[in-house]
């Protein structure tokens, strides 16, 4: 470890991986708790129209993040295997290239989408009474995209380098300042000005900002190797070929979101023909899972961090360990999660829905019959993080929309006339176990392993010296 750097392709696989898992698994959490207090907030200070404007805006920040966040992993992976082959210069030639890419995507996104918010808005079928409110809401979030890419980026590329805490740290600066300022600019408490629910976007907007301008300062006062100075400020003028490979790198990361999210859209429209009571269940179910899932996503997001490294090093004889141990982490600590939700869903689920409620039980079945299926998705994101870690995009998307759409809503849709409503709840074990199955048998087939996204960059950039 130096400065915050750390070489994972260097000594014991098990604890250097569950120790850099932690870190990402706690960020996780907190954002997750961030949005549900800022949501809290919302609702008690402005009620149901700004829950529902609030609702709405978030569907289409979600796509305009997908493809933030895929570029930025795009740049995590190149930043991770050129500090495998130690070559710094070239880990910042792709921080200087993935920042100007990001930020052109930002600014474009920003005059777009404030330009079309009230279009866009109508399109989603945004409710009459709540579309004055959500518009107000994105354009202020619209103007805090820049300051977003650029903190997603520092994050992300952090990790690539081996640094899972300082993204940590400022992720709590972060929720503290936005979930702490929330309540003083809706509601105008003290000097502050009453904002109502462009209030909370303005939280955001400072909480990001701070949280990108704090993380920038350690990176130059470590002097780390994503931090760019002198001649190196060149670098975020980059030729052509390496802002096309981010870019459709990242492009194709972004895109599997917006399938995953398509997919549980879709879901939601069959769960709401069972009726008010079921689909209020599934909502409850739903965000039982959110949180089950938080272990798989930062086990694999350590696993893709780890295995660019060595895939860098040209340490190939490590993926093999990496990934194994990547899963028995994620059968570990998932496996609990549901164990312990199961054992304690009635009092959980009775949180969101009310003592004698008649979804709880509806809910504790969905629980009982899906949840364990997160085990097989959490082992296809480990793999898949491995996977990625060598900038392969193609494959894990195709094997997501064949398990999402094909197996689980497939099944959901045709086992109706024998299951009924239970079809929905046994498709999400059929899609994950397709997945899985899938999944696995690309990654002993070991395409992926043929060329690293370190040598296609080179010879991209070669190609249009």
């Amino acid at each position: 470890m130096a400065g915050g750097r750390q070489d994972l392709t260097q000594g014991p696989i098990a604890s250097t991986l569950l120790l850099f898992a932690i870190p990402t698994l706690a960020a996780n959490v907190l954002q997750s708790l961030n949005a549900s207090i800022n949501t809290v907030w919302i609702g008690r200070f402005l009620g149901e129209r700004a829950l529902a404007a609030t609702a709405n805006a978030s569907n289409i920040l979600f796509l305009i993040f997908s493809a933030l966040f895929g570029c930025s992993m795009a740049a995590m992976i190149l930043v991770g295997q050129h500090m495998g082959r130690r070559d710094v210069d070239g880990a910042r030639r792709a921080v200087g290239a993935a920042a100007t890419l990001l930020l052109g995507i930002s600014f474009v996104m920003m005059a777009i989408g404030i330009g079309l918010t009230d279009k866009l808005l109508h399109l989603l079928g945004t409710p009459a009474d709540a579309a004055p409110l959500a518009s107000a809401y994105l354009k202020m979030m619209f103007w805090s995209l820049p300051f977003s890419a650029i903190m997603v980026l520092l994050m992300m590329t952090l990790r690539g380098i081996g640094d899972a805490m300082t993204p940590l740290w400022f992720m709590i600066v972060g929720i503290v300042l936005d979930a702490g300022l929330n309540p003083f600019f809706i509601a105008g408490i003290g000097p502050f000005p009453e904002m109502g629910i462009v209030g909370s976007a303005v939280a955001t907007l400072i909480a990001n900002g701070v949280s990108m301008v704090g993380m920038l300062a350690v990176v130059y006062w470590r002097d780390l190797p994503i931090r760019l100075r002198g001649r190196e400020l060149a670098y975020l003028l980059p030729g052509p070929a390496l802002i096309r490979l981010i870019f459709g790198k990242g492009m194709m990361m972004g895109l599997q979101m917006f399938v995953l999210t398509a997919a549980a859209l879709v879901m939601v429209g069959l769960v709401n023909q069972a009726g008010v009571i079921v689909t209020a269940a599934y909502g409850v179910a739903f965000q039982l899972w959110n949180y089950i899932q938080m272990p798989s996503m930062a086990v694999a997001s350590a696993v893709s961090a780890m295995a660019a490294q060595n895939i860098g090093a040209g340490r190939w004889d490590r993926l093999g360990s990496i990934t194994n141990i990547g899963l028995l982490y994620n059968f570990l600590m998932t496996g609990v999660l549901i164990a312990l939700l199961t054992l304690v869903d009635d009092h959980v689920l009775g949180l969101f829905l009310g003592a004698g409620s008649p979804a709880i039980g509806v809910a504790e079945r969905i629980h009982l019959l899906a949840s364990w299926s997160f085990l097989f998705s959490g082992a296809t994101m480990v793999m898949l993080g491995t996977i990625r870690a060598n900038g392969v995009v193609l494959m894990p998307l195709i094997i997501m929309i064949v398990g999402l759409f094909a197996c689980r809503l497939g099944f959901a849709l045709f086992a109706q006339p024998w299951l009924h409503f239970d079809a929905l709840w046994w498709a999400f074990p059929v899609g994950s176990m397709a997945s899985a199955a899938l999944t696995w048998a690309y990654y002993r087939q070991g395409g992926w392993k043929k060329t690293s996204l370190v040598e296609q960059a080179e010879r991209a950039e070669h190609a249009s010296a």
